[in-house]
């Protein structure tokens, strides 16, 4: 479904568009808001407009409201028929969240009602749409994880499940959420995302950092450039696929040289490419000594960039959890 369509069938359930687009934005990219991201996304003040439309979703039952202190309510949109009407009938946020994970959707939902210059891809069906059928890009270079084996194994990408934004040029802005203050799970996000970014002409990792972690962007930046932006001498490859494949032996070498590769592979950059490996196979070895990312990096056609949110959220904490 398009964009428009998907507007047009929430406002035939009695919204105006601009509340119609609100909730398919929401639901497509949280499934939770709070009161001030309405008002924000309608250009309206905190009050009367606003209760009116929140209390018209929980009147029908389409929505339910958690309180929150200093008076604040998430409120988590639910209704199936709302769902299916944009073509999301078994979409997860449909679920009730943790209230953590809620509060992280909610980070989301800020990232990109921040930026509605961009057009939003936010499930595994609109981005495979996107980067096969528009970009021609095959589904083996695309993110993902395979679950099972064999007959029975069943792969999903995109699996972070995160915004990615196009803008006009065609440049693609990819979201990461900052969420712990070492950048390891950030590391596996950009080695399962490098060969899609390969094939791409231009590109951004949007980092987006909570104010908790405001201060840690530079070790991010650090582990981005390390992880993708420096490409491997093909000796230093040897010495990797040898020890890689000695470690995964279960009767494999534990001797003078096994002991120097462990010690000299011990960076987070390799324990992030041996599980990678584990599960693509030697591609991923390959693609080291490929200087394409670098090269982008330097001419600025594949950037990062760092995001502070600017409203603070452990306040939504208290009164039904802790994080």
């Amino acid at each position: 479904m398009t964009w428009d369509e998907r507007v047009h069938a929430i406002a035939s359930y009695g919204f105006t568009d601009r509340q119609a687009a609100f909730l398919v934005t929401t639901m497509l990219h949280s499934g939770v808001c709070v009161g001030r991201q309405y008002c924000a996304f309608a250009g309206i003040a905190y009050g009367r407009k606003m209760h009116d439309f929140f209390q018209q979703l929980l009147t029908r039952k389409f929505a339910t409201a958690t309180p929150l202190r200093h008076n604040a309510r998430l409120y988590h949109v639910h209704h199936k028929p709302l769902y299916a009407a944009i073509g999301e009938r078994d979409n997860r946020h449909r679920k009730p969240a943790p209230l953590p994970r809620a509060i992280e959707r909610l980070m989301l939902l800020d990232t990109v009602l921040a930026d509605r210059s961009l057009t939003w891809l936010a499930t595994e069906q609109e981005k495979l749409a996107h980067f096969t059928l528009v970009h021609r890009i095959p589904r083996q270079d695309l993110p993902s994880i395979a679950f099972g084996a064999g007959d029975d194994m069943t792969v999903r990408y995109f699996p972070d499940k995160l915004p990615i934004g196009v803008d006009r040029e065609g440049r693609h802005t990819f979201v990461y959420l900052v969420t712990r203050p070492g950048p390891i799970d950030f590391r596996s996000f950009l080695e399962r995302s490098a060969e899609l970014l390969r094939s791409l002409r231009a590109w951004t990792i949007r980092l987006v950092l909570p104010r908790p972690f405001a201060r840690v962007g530079g070790v991010y930046r650090t582990a981005f450039r390390e992880q993708i932006g420096s490409p491997l001498r093909p000796a230093v490859l040897e010495d990797l696929r040898w020890f890689f494949h000695e470690r995964a032996r279960e009767s494999g070498s534990r001797n003078e040289r096994f002991d120097q590769a462990a010690r000299a592979f011990a960076h987070p950059r390799f324990r992030v490419l041996y599980h990678a490996w584990r599960e693509r196979g030697e591609p991923v070895l390959d693609a080291t000594l490929s200087p394409a990312l670098a090269d982008a990096i330097e001419r600025r056609t594949g950037e990062l960039e760092c995001h502070v949110l600017p409203h603070q959220y452990a306040h939504l904490l208290p009164l039904v959890g802790t994080a």
